[in-house]
């Protein structure tokens, strides 16, 4: 008796009986309160679907009218012998453009010929016989479809559209978001789902509904409420019931314990940088033993994160450097090469082998223009500059050029403009050739090459190259034929565009690939 005397008179037992008392009557008020919010929610959630069964049915009668009228002006164009060759495209434009899955039309005369429609097989469901002989729209169950028709005035025609499932949902789709609805139309004995809910098959259900035009076709919206579980039930009729003291005692332990120290550690390890060493451990002090392994293993994985970090780093300068290397010995090489020929060049008599080797020379002069110029972007990365390319290449074409074409002015106008090594090598060769065909054909002549950006296109670019040389003349015709014909064909073809000649204004222009 003494024992349990001193139980009822501790402390403990009086704050816990004060405190029940204390909060019996907000529990009360609690209870009252969520009563009227569950009743209050479910006049909302009434109204809220009343709203959306009649804008639902708005959308999909003004979709359905708009996509009827196309139908009958298609059909009465046929029908009086009116419509042309791309009425029958227009149409599945219009159609497609409303239903994203593939709109489905089809249209038939009297005899049961198919004037026109779309490649996918007409769904099962009509027949030859039914086609002209059935309401303006149907529901087809069966295979899933709603079939709007449009007969022509003279009735020779009839134009059928089928509407999937997907498309009636996307267009009925309320603009509200409601949660496990389902939607259907219903046209007398005919039902047809148009999507169910995704959960909760059972329990209450509300359902309204809203007529479409035609009124033959109603349109139910149904919202299946979630199951009750007593997790439900318990904090409907048990509301507040320990709230302080849970609420406290669980507030200290948390907020002790995790909150805190994992605050401290993501500010942490959102403050991380590449490259730098995690010690978020030295900010945390906490008795979780959790969130000690925690910080270990954000120090452990920065700690490998940053020794990655130096070797990608290393082996992407090792790289770099080895790239450069390549690219200076293939230009050295280049230059070589030319050197040598320019050496036969000098021992040469026969104009003819001199011309040989200088247009030899003029080629791999080129080739080297494009890898110095690559090798000058190399550091970053930006490809091939159009400008400086054709700028050294036109003074190497000058400084090679024969005798008699030493005065051969070349004007350069061109965007800033970069371009793969790719795209470099065959445009190099290009202009190569051109200047060197334009030199032949008149000496004295000069030449203007322009590149500029693609209106219609961005990642594209038009080269021009123009001279009074390049006008349809006999003598170009001849080197043409002979020996520049097939080149100039094979370095169209590696650019994949076309080399288009205004043999009257002495243009030849084509499209290339240009970097962003």
């Amino acid at each position: 008796m003494l024992k349990l005397n001193s139980i009822i008179h501790s402390t403990g037992v009086k704050m816990f009986l004060i405190l029940t008392l204390a909060l019996l009557p907000l529990g009360l008020i609690a209870l009252i309160a969520s009563l009227q919010a569950i009743r209050t929610a479910d006049l909302e959630k009434e109204a809220l679907l009343r709203v959306a069964v009649t804008q639902s049915a708005r959308k999909l009668t003004a979709d359905l009218a708009s996509d009827r009228t196309a139908l009958m002006l298609t059909a009465n164009a046929l029908a009086n012998g009116d419509a042309d060759t791309g009425m029958c495209r227009r149409l599945s434009v219009f159609l497609t453009s409303h239903d994203r899955e593939g709109a489905r039309f089809y249209i038939y005369d009297r005899a049961g010929g198919r004037l026109c429609g779309s490649p996918q097989p007409e769904p099962a469901g009509l027949t030859g016989e039914t086609r002209f002989a059935r309401p303006p729209f149907e529901l087809l169950p069966q295979s899933g479809f709603l079939v709007s028709r449009a007969q022509s005035g003279n009735g020779r025609i009839v134009a059928l559209a089928y509407y999937s499932r997907g498309y009636l949902e996307s267009i009925a789709n309320p603009a509200t978001a409601l949660q496990n609805r389902q939607l259907s139309l219903r046209q007398g004995e005919k039902t047809l789902v148009v999507s169910r809910p995704s959960r909760h098959p059972g329990g209450h259900s509300t359902s309204l509904s809203a007529r479409l035009d035609p009124p033959d076709i109603l349109l139910t919206m149904t919202l299946r409420d979630p199951p009750v579980t007593l997790a439900r039930m318990l904090s409907l009729f048990l509301p507040l019931v320990m709230w302080f003291a849970a609420a406290a005692i669980g507030w200290l332990v948390v907020n002790r314990l995790l909150i805190k120290p994992l605050v401290v550690l993501r500010r942490t390890v959102a403050a991380y940088h590449p490259g730098e060493v995690l010690e978020p451990m030295r900010r945390i002090r906490t008795p979780a033993q959790e969130i000690v392994a925690l910080g270990e293993t954000f120090r452990e994985i920065s700690e490998d994160v940053a020794t990655h970090e130096a070797e990608m780093a290393e082996g992407l300068e090792t790289q770099r450097k080895l790239t450069r290397e390549v690219h200076h010995r293939v230009k050295n090489n280049l230059q070589i090469i030319a050197s040598l020929i320019s050496l036969h060049a000098r021992s040469a008599h026969d104009p003819e082998a001199v011309e040989a080797y200088a247009s030899i020379q003029r080629r791999v002069d080129a080739l080297s223009v494009v890898h110095r110029n690559h090798y000058a972007e190399l550091e970053e990365n930006r490809g091939v500059g159009v400008r400086s390319l054709i700028s050294e290449l036109s003074a190497s074409l000058r400084g090679t050029a024969p005798a008699e074409a030493r005065r051969f002015g070349i004007q350069i106008d061109s965007d800033n403009l970069h371009i793969s090594q790719d795209v470099a090598v065959p445009i190099a060769f290009l202009l190569t050739e051109l200047v060197e065909l334009a030199m032949i054909c008149d000496p004295r002549a000069g030449m203007r090459i322009s590149a500029h950006l693609d209106s219609e296109q961005a990642d594209r670019a038009i080269l021009h190259v123009s001279s009074p040389a390049l006008r349809g003349s006999e003598t170009m015709s001849a080197q043409v034929d002979e020996r520049y014909g097939r080149v100039l064909t094979g370095l169209s073809r590696q650019l994949r565009s076309p080399l288009a000649h205004d043999p009257e204004a002495g243009d030849y222009a084509i499209a290339f690939a240009v970097l962003p």
